[in-house]
C-alpha cells in the first residue's frame, strides 16, 4: 500500500509541478511587464509648459518610460532642490537659466555625469559642463535683448530702443517691464551683462534710472514680452528667443538686441545628486542632449539655439553671429555669493527707489 502511495503522489507531483512552473513563469513575466510600464523620472521642467508637455508625451511613447513633470522656474526650482536635499524627489532638473544651475553644483545638489554625448555639443556648452564640475550641461542658448510692440510705438510716437541707454530716454517713463532678479533668472542675467558690460558702479547708476522707466517688474522673466505683445506696455528687456512665438499666436512684436553689446543665457540640464531613478535619469538625459530631442524646442515655438550641433535649426532662432555678445563670465556670475550679493544690491539701491 505504502508503495502505491508514494507511486501515486510522485505521479501528482509529475503532473503539478509543470503546471506550478508555468504558473510562477508567467506570474513572473506579468511582474517584469508590470515593472517595466512602471519605470519612471521625475523631470523639473524649466522651460515653457508646451514644449515640457511635448518632451514627456514623446519620451513616454518612444521608451516606454513615464515622466512625472513639475513646472517650476529657475529660481522656484533651485529652492526646491535645497530643501529636498537630504531627501530629493527629483531625478532630472532640464531647462531654465545657467546661473541657478551652477549654483546648484556648487552647493552639491547635483551629481556629477561626463556624458558621452558632450563632443557633439557646442563649444559653449562643454564650457557649461567643464565650468560645473560636469554636474551640469548647456542644453540651449538664448541672447538677452529688447522686445517691443511697433503698432504701440507708433501710437505713442516712442522710437524702437536699439541700446542699452536708450531705455533711460524720459519718454519711456512707464512703458518698459522686466523682470524681478530675485525671482527670474532673465533679469539675474540683465543684471550681470549690464555689470560687465559697463563696471559695477555704473551698471547700478543704469539700473537706478532704468526704475524710473519700469511701470512694473514681474514675477516671471517672460511675463515682460507677454505683456508687449498684448499691448500692455511697449518695451520688456527679455530674452529675445521668446518673441517668435508670441509672434506665430497673431500678436504685434518685434525684438532687437543692442547694438553696444549683449549676454545670453545657457538653458541647461543637471542630475539631481540622490536621485532615487538614477539609470532612468541619466537615459532621459542622453536622450535630451540628441539632436532630434533637442528639435523638439522649435517644434513647440521655442527658439532658443540647441546645444547638439547636428540639431536643424529654425530660421526663427536668432542667428548669434549678427549679434554683438560681451565676454560673459557664467562661472563668477554664476556663484551663489556673487548672485546673492548683486540682488541684495538690486533690492537696497534700485528697487528701495520711487518711481
Amino acid at each position: 500500500m505504502r508503495s502505491r502511495f508514494v507511486h501515486e503522489e510522485d505521479q501528482r507531483m509529475k503532473t503539478t509541478l509543470p503546471a506550478t512552473a508555468a504558473t510562477a513563469i508567467a506570474l513572473a513575466a506579468t511582474l517584469f511587464t508590470a515593472s517595466a510600464s512602471a519605470q519612471s523620472v521625475n523631470v523639473i521642467c524649466s522651460v515653457q509648459a508646451e514644449w515640457c508637455n511635448v518632451i514627456s508625451t514623446v519620451y513616454a511613447r518612444t521608451t516606454g518610460v513615464k515622466i512625472n513633470v513639475s513646472l517650476k522656474g529657475s529660481g522656484e526650482a533651485l529652492a526646491q532642490l535645497i530643501a529636498e536635499k537630504d531627501n530629493p524627489k527629483t531625478d532630472v532638473w532640464f531647462g531654465g537659466t545657467g546661473d541657478p544651475h551652477l549654483q546648484a553644483a556648487e552647493q552639491g545638489l547635483t551629481l556629477e555625469y561626463k556624458s558621452p554625448t558632450l563632443p557633439q555639443l557646442h563649444t559653449w556648452a562643454q564650457q557649461q559642463a567643464k565650468q560645473s564640475g560636469y554636474k551640469t550641461v548647456g542644453i540651449y542658448s538664448g541672447p538677452l535683448g529688447f522686445g517691443y510692440n511697433p503698432e504701440l510705438l507708433a501710437k505713442k510716437k516712442l522710437p524702437v530702443p536699439k541700446t542699452w541707454a536708450d531705455l533711460l530716454k524720459p519718454e519711456y517713463k512707464g512703458d518698459i517691464q522686466v523682470a524681478n532678479p530675485a525671482s527670474s533668472g532673465t533679469a539675474y542675467t540683465m543684471i550681470a551683462t549690464l555689470v560687465q558690460l559697463m563696471g559695477e558702479d555704473k551698471a547700478f547708476d543704469y539700473l537706478k534710472g532704468l526704475h524710473k522707466n519700469v511701470g512694473q517688474y514681474t514675477r516671471s522673466g517672460t511675463a515682460p514680452i507677454k505683456a508687449v505683445a498684448r499691448g500692455e506696455t511697449a518695451v520688456s528687456i527679455s530674452f529675445v528667443h521668446d518673441g517668435p512665438g508670441e509672434k506665430m499666436q497673431g500678436f504685434p512684436v518685434e525684438t532687437i538686441t543692442p547694438s553696444d553689446g549683449t549676454g545670453a543665457e545657457i538653458g541647461s540640464m543637471s542630475i539631481i545628486k540622490g536621485a532615487r531613478n538614477l539609470d532612468a535619469a541619466k537615459k532621459f538625459y542622453e536622450w535630451a542632449l540628441t539632436a532630434s530631442a533637442q528639435e523638439l524646442g522649435a517644434a513647440n515655438k521655442q527658439f532658443q539655439l540647441p546645444s547638439n550641433v547636428n540639431a536643424k535649426l529654425d530660421p526663427r532662432i536668432p542667428n548669434f553671429k549678427s549679434i554683438k555678445f560681451i565676454d560673459y563670465d557664467y562661472a563668477k556670475y554664476g556663484a551663489s555669493a556673487e548672485r546673492r550679493r548683486l540682488i541684495a544690491r538690486w533690492e537696497k539701491d534700485v528697487n528701495s527707489l520711487p518711481r
